[in-house]
């Protein structure tokens, strides 16, 4: 383990665990959807994670020793890359690690020909907002009633960023 400052937004210092990354499968699914089911109040099923495999989605995960602490799911298509998911376990957030595998993923996908990068963000998350903020993504617009809630439905912010390979 490596002591380092938390994420941008505040100025602790925390613990993050040795990281190990890697695609997850079938075999996962069920570690994942438990994940799911802690930190979201309306979580994919785990039925939602393999149609994710069977589609050819870019599924990944890090383990801190043999324990996954986070996952995230992409969808690539021409030139562009949506990530649909990304989830840290409750016990493990605050330590870096949604920045680790953000970086994974925007690493990942830098290696295919793609431009761009798009999500979809709770305006109610302030640290999901918040992290996708401090790596570059910029508000594009606004998907309205995109999310169901507690009375009713809730807006998405609409976030962009340029993962296309620099040049010199």
């Amino acid at each position: 383990m490596s002591a380092i400052l938390s994420p941008p937004w505040t100025d602790t210092l925390c613990v993050q665990p040795e990281l190990s990354f890697r695609a997850f499968n079938e075999n996962d699914v069920a570690a994942v959807a438990a994940i799911e089911a802690e930190v979201y109040l309306f979580p994919w099923s785990a039925g939602n994670f393999f149609d994710s495999l069977l589609s050819g989605y870019r599924c990944m995960g890090a383990w801190a020793a043999d324990e996954l602490v986070s996952y995230a799911v992409v969808m690539t298509a021409i030139d562009e890359a949506h990530l649909l998911n990304l989830a840290v376990a409750s016990k493990w957030q605050r330590h870096g690690i949604g920045a680790a595998m953000l970086t994974n993923v925007i690493d990942e996908m830098r290696r295919q020909p793609l431009e761009m990068i798009y999500l979809e963000v709770r305006p109610t998350n302030l640290a999901g907002l918040r992290l996708y903020e401090s790596f570059g993504f910029n508000q594009l617009g606004v998907r309205r009633d995109y999310y169901p809630a507690l009375t009713g439905r809730e807006d998405a912010l609409f976030l962009g960023f340029n993962i296309a390979p620099r040049t010199i």
